[in-house]
């Protein structure tokens, strides 16, 4: 039997120190004769994608260890080759917010073994203005938490690392402070023009730990992607209400909307910082945002948040 090659890529500024130690230990998964696998470091921003642009479609397999920022990458180079090839995620991040949606073992021995098993799920992505984003896009309150929380910090507390710099220390403030953006938002079936505190385009059952969906609702492959806005906090006593009703999922499109979605044009008259999968993602003004419908393969199991295929 023919060894798969694998193109392993390693971020190892990654999460917290021993679970760098452990993506090591990974090589020895995936060695002969069942494998092939060439070993590439990452060491700016931006290098993932280079590396898989480059020398993924020599590969059958590529396999990122990193976080949910890292993947982003790897998805960005993969997308501009011409063959589908199958990805593993390893998750050694902070928050792995990607991976708990997937199903997929943080525990880095255990990812390895499910890449083994050959399961796989095809997996939608989003793309802002060309862009790919894996999970999410979003704008508005609080979004830069992920990526101006400092690295020390994220590797010493992990996701506690967020809270401390983003609940306690930043986002209570910046509610009372902050000034909506005013926006035209087109998507599928309606326009709705209003001034907006936080807005996602997601691809997941959850948005920043606060706001969940319905686990029925939500699938990670069926050519939608799940537009979510804030807005109509006016007051201090109206951001408790929003809090009150995130709780209970009470998404009534009065001060919280929620529809499903292929397409999104946001005309909007300033700059507007956006964060895609945790990273920064640029300043837009009017931008457009679009699923891509069955991208690439990821290996993972097979649960309820994906569509069974004929």
């Amino acid at each position: 039997m023919d060894s798969k090659k694998a193109l392993l890529i390693v971020n190892p500024c990654a999460g917290r120190n021993n679970k760098r130690l452990g993506a090591l230990e990974i090589v020895k998964k995936f060695s002969p004769p069942e494998w092939e696998t060439d070993i590439r470091t990452t060491r700016c921003q931006g290098d993932a994608t280079t590396i898989v642009k480059d020398e993924g479609a020599a590969y059958d397999v590529i396999l990122c260890c990193g976080g949910d920022g890292t993947l982003n990458e790897v998805i960005n180079g993969l997308m501009k080759l011409d063959k589908k090839i199958p990805v593993g995620y390893i998750p050694s991040g902070s928050t792995n917010d990607l991976a708990n949606t997937l199903g997929i073992p943080t525990e880095l021995g255990a990812s390895a073994d499910l890449i083994q098993s050959g399961k796989k799920n095809s997996y939608d992505l989003g793309t802002l203005d060309g862009k790919y984003f894996t999970y999410i896009a979003s704008f508005g309150i609080a979004t830069d938490l992920s990526y101006s929380t400092p690295q020390k910090l994220k590797n010493m507390f992990g996701h506690a690392a967020y809270m401390i710099n983003g609940f306690v220390v930043r986002f209570i403030p910046m509610l009372l402070g902050f000034k909506p953006i005013h926006m035209k938002i087109e998507y599928d079936d309606g326009v709705v023009e209003d001034d907006f505190y936080f807005g996602s385009i997601s691809n997941s059952t959850s948005v920043a730990g606060l706001f969940k969906f319905d686990h029925q609702d939500v699938k990670l492959n069926d050519g939608y992607l799940e537009l979510f806005m804030v807005k109509g906090l006016k007051r201090n006593i109206d951001a408790v209400k929003m809090l009150k009703k995130a709780i209970a999922q009470d998404y009534d499109g009065v001060q919280m909307m929620l529809v499903k979605t292929k397409k999104v044009k946001i005309t909007c008259n300033q700059d507007v910082p956006w964060t895609l999968d945790g990273e920064f993602g640029g300043l837009h003004r009017d931008c457009e945002l679009e699923v891509v419908h069955d991208a690439f393969e990821i290996f993972s199991e097979n649960n309820k948040l994906f569509c069974k295929k004929d």
